[in-house]
């Protein structure tokens, strides 16, 4: 059991390493943008970049779950879920720009001539959108293949890509606009972009087909997502109507810091994911025990990321500047909230690698369009103490709708496992 704990414990630490850094690079790139852009232009880069974050879920069309279910199963399809991922990736990737292009200079002002102002939001949407779902896919491509080491590098590299140039473009150029900022971002996210696809070649040529059976399922796997992120964005932008503006940048700093925390828990969930593909092929109850100690680890890792968010908070004025008077009180307020975060999400990971992604797709996706109805009366109603109360009531229902839903698919497939037992022995004896 040592034997086999020791490259566990060792990987999970290159992971969580990996991570963690990529979330402190991060963290630090938007502390940089918030003190050199100023309130009005760091407001707009957040509200556009809120918006790439939901459309980048939809780019790919839930494509990559599939490539690493698939491969982890098998590496000679490796091919074919690459030619895939890339021609739901482009077609998808185009259609958003498009749209996005045409809607978006409607209601952000981003330059005052109106061609410049077009082609800085097109811009930062190809950045958003497109590079950035093609550098997720070549980390996803690398953990599909069990090479979680180069999976790292593709995090941290990424991360500390971003970082470089927000300090070239901000500290040594003195950018301090989101139209210079885009291009500086632009040219960050193909270098790292061409490096990584570079790095892949080894692992040989896509073969350009759909692969039509994994169609619905990856749909059903990125709606939720979609919801999700939708979710996740509502209480900001109903609070952005109700509230000041330090109340808002304060929350959106808050929320980003919540998402640092969860890396830690992520980091066992993408370490874990093959491997529990592999051991669901037979049906989600041969994996159970499986989930059953990859929920420990979580609550436990989920609870020390709280604790020390909860205790480091007071630093982070000196990082985002005294102007955040409502920081740490809202970090501390919601740090808490990824110990539920994370439970739910082992269920949801366990579902997805069992390949029952219309049983995830319906928890995720029901509970994501109650949560954005939810948290946008709470935020109306009683901003900001009901933004906190309402993120906590939802995410404490989806461990009940996640657990419930996964309990229920392990009952159904030991019934069908049960049920073919005594064809199998007939089919024996005669």
């Amino acid at each position: 059991m040592r034997g086999a704990l020791l490259p566990m414990l060792l990987s999970y630490a290159a992971s969580g390493g990996s991570l963690i850094i990529s979330s402190a690079a991060q963290l630090l790139t938007f502390a940089i943008l918030a003190r050199f852009l100023g309130v009005h232009e760091f407001s707009l880069f957040v509200a556009i970049t809120a918006i790439s974050n939901i459309a980048v879920h939809m780019c790919g069309l839930g494509a990559m779950e599939c490539l690493v279910r698939r491969v982890a199963r098998d590496r000679a399809i490796y091919p074919d879920m690459l030619g895939h991922n890339l021609i739901l990736t482009a077609a998808s990737g185009v259609a958003l720009v498009v749209i996005g292009a045409a809607l978006l200079p409607f209601f952000f002002t981003l330059s005052p001539d109106p061609a410049t102002n077009a082609a800085v939001i097109t811009l930062m949407l190809v950045t958003n959108i497109v590079l950035v779902r093609v550098i997720v896919l070549a980390e996803q491509i690398f953990i599909a293949h069990s090479d979680f080491a180069s999976a790292n590098m593709v995090v941290v590299g990424f991360a500390l890509a971003r970082t470089a140039a927000a300090v070239l473009a901000c500290l040594v150029f003195g950018v301090a606009s989101v139209a210079s900022w885009a291009l500086w971002q632009f040219a960050c996210h193909v270098l790292v972009a061409l490096a990584c696809w570079r790095a892949l070649a080894r692992l040989g040529r896509p073969r350009y087909r759909i692969v039509r059976e994994e169609l619905p399922l990856g749909l059903y796997f990125s709606v939720p997502f979609i919801l999700r992120a939708v979710r996740q964005n509502a209480d900001l932008l109903v609070l952005s109507l109700v509230a000041s503006p330090e109340i808002v940048a304060s929350y959106s700093v808050a929320r980003r810091m919540l998402e640092s925390s969860y890396l830690s828990v992520e980091a066992l969930n993408r370490l874990v994911y093959p491997g529990s593909a592999r051991a669901t092929a037979e049906g989600l109850q041969h994996a159970m025990p499986r989930v059953r100690k990859v929920l420990v680890a979580a609550t436990l890792i989920s609870t020390a990321a709280a604790a020390a968010v909860f205790v480091l908070a007071p630093i982070l004025p000196l990082l985002f500047g005294r102007d955040y008077v409502s920081l740490v009180s809202f970090v501390r307020a919601l740090c808490w909230a990824v110990i539920p975060l994370a439970i739910w999400a082992v269920a949801a990971e366990a579902l997805g690698a069992s390949g029952h992604q219309s049983t995830r797709a319906a928890v995720m996706g029901i509970g994501s369009v109650l949560g954005a109805a939810l948290a946008a009366l709470a935020t109306w109603y009683a901003p900001p103490a009901g933004t906190f109360v309402s993120f906590y009531v939802i995410e404490i229902a989806m461990v009940i709708a996640a657990w419930s839903a996964l309990q229920r698919v392990v009952r159904q497939d030991r019934e069908r496992a049960l049920a073919r037992e005594p064809r199998t022995g007939m089919a024996h004896g005669s």
